[in-house]
């Protein structure tokens, strides 16, 4: 096959003449909404984040979004909708290319836009200013939230990209009172309710909002509230035998997933002020011994060795600011993003099968499929080359120009010596392209 013809482009499937490849349909960003403890550890792993550190901005700005919402008298559903956002942003980006406090606002930014309680950017900065300036407070229009205020709406860009357009969230406060009100009734469940409420916050300083569904995460706080309380334990097991969706490995992890928070950092939670450290211990301790006698792994959906294989550092430009590079690597909390070329747009895509026959569809066109070949080719030899010396032969052959040649031609070898053939036959190898 000649080189024009394995360049040449697909024929039309019309059955009209061979077209040229039209432009990059450009690439796909399917929203996930639920996320595995591997994938999470795995992102932050490309991203070098230091566990420490990592949790100590995670806990840090969602207590400001926590703070900044009540000042501002919002709604939960809008804290729960800010701080899931913020989670899946500081999973696609290093914590070297942002301040965690300007990604905490401007979560709260597109939360507020998100749940109809819109806030101007410098409304959001003024009251985060507020809250650690009591003594002098300033008004939004004040100059010094110009500058934060660009910085502001340039990540909420990159966390809308983030998201891949995708605005569903979950609530699980709401589903909280419901099951609350079944199991005990509206007056008994009262007291309950609060410690259940106040834990449900503290919830959203882990990744379980982005892990699991709305009633796992409602039945680990109902049942979690039991064990601490000591109150109704038998109750929330009775309501739990009669639903079909109760899945308990899920339920476990969430529950120790909790507790890992309120172990680790017992005075920066809601919850962990109002009970002993060593009550949350022990309920730990007996979820674990529930794992081992009914041999359910501590996280869903886990592989070992997976999480120690090395994985690729990422390609993506992660040495400069976020607003900087806004339109080089969008993404999502479900895949990792990636450099990708200069050509092509990005489209969201909510439907995951859709986006899949589609990829599938485009992928064939561009695909180089190739055979490997050989050829045979004998090249003429070139005449001996003799050395000219003073003197007369040496061992091997008389080396003056004249006379016989010894037993170390180059000539007689290569035309039937000992090893016999024609040593000038050569073989090339190529690529036939389709």
């Amino acid at each position: 096959m000649s080189p024009t013809d394995a360049e040449a482009p697909p024929a039309a499937s019309n059955g009209d003449t061979a077209s040229r490849i039209g432009p990059h349909p450009g690439y796909i960003s399917s929203s996930n909404q639920y996320s595995s403890e591997l994938k999470i550890r795995r992102m932050l792993k490309d991203n070098g984040c230091d566990p420490a550190r990592e949790d100590n901005y995670r806990l840090q700005g969602v207590q400001l979004i926590d703070t900044v919402r009540q000042h501002l008298n919002l709604p939960v559903r809008t804290f729960d909708t800010a701080c899931t956002y913020f989670h899946k942003f500081r999973l696609n980006f290093r914590d070297a290319e942002y301040n965690y406090q300007d990604a905490a606002l401007a979560s709260l930014f597109v939360a507020c836009k998100v749940e109809d309680t819109i806030k101007k950017s410098k409304d959001i900065l003024a009251a985060a200013y507020n809250v650690k300036n009591p003594e002098k407070p300033a008004a939004s229009d004040d100059k010094i939230f110009e500058s934060p205020g660009k910085i502001i709406i340039g990540l909420e860009r990159l966390i809308l990209e983030t998201i891949g357009f995708d605005f569903r969230t979950r609530y699980p406060q709401k589903l909280l009172v419901k099951v609350v009100r079944s199991i005990l009734g509206p007056e008994e469940g009262k007291s309950f309710f609060n410690i259940a409420y106040a834990m449900s916050i503290d919830m959203y300083k882990t990744f379980v909002p982005i892990k699991r569904t709305t009633f796992s995460m409602v039945m680990a706080l109902v049942e979690l509230t039991a064990r601490m309380t000591g109150e109704h334990l038998d109750k929330v097991q009775a309501f739990v035998a009669q639903r079909r969706q109760y899945s308990r490995p899920a339920v476990l992890e969430t529950m120790l997933d909790i507790l890992d928070l309120y172990v680790q950092y017992h005075k920066s939670t809601n919850v962990g002020a109002q009970f002993d450290l060593n009550r949350f211990m022990d309920i730990k301790i007996a979820l674990n011994t529930e794992l081992e006698k009914e041999f359910i792994s501590r996280h869903m959906y886990y592989c070992n060795r997976c999480e120690n294989e090395d994985t690729p550092p990422a390609t993506s430009g992660s040495g400069t600011s976020p607003t900087a590079t806004a339109s080089s690597w969008p993404g999502d909390a479900s895949m990792r993003r990636t450099a990708r070329g200069q050509d092509g747009t990005m489209r969201f895509v909510f439907d995951p099968e859709a986006a899949r026959e589609e990829q599938d569809t485009v992928a064939q066109f561009y695909n180089e499929e190739y055979e490997e070949y050989e050829v045979e080719v004998e090249e003429p030899i070139p005449p001996p080359r003799y050395e000219h010396a003073e003197g007369g032969g040496g061992r091997g052959g008389y080396r003056g120009g004249h006379g016989h040649h010894g037993s170390r031609d180059r000539g007689d070898h290569r035309r039937g010596g000992p090893y016999g053939g024609y040593r000038g036959d050569r073989h090339y190898r190529g690529r036939r392209y389709h």
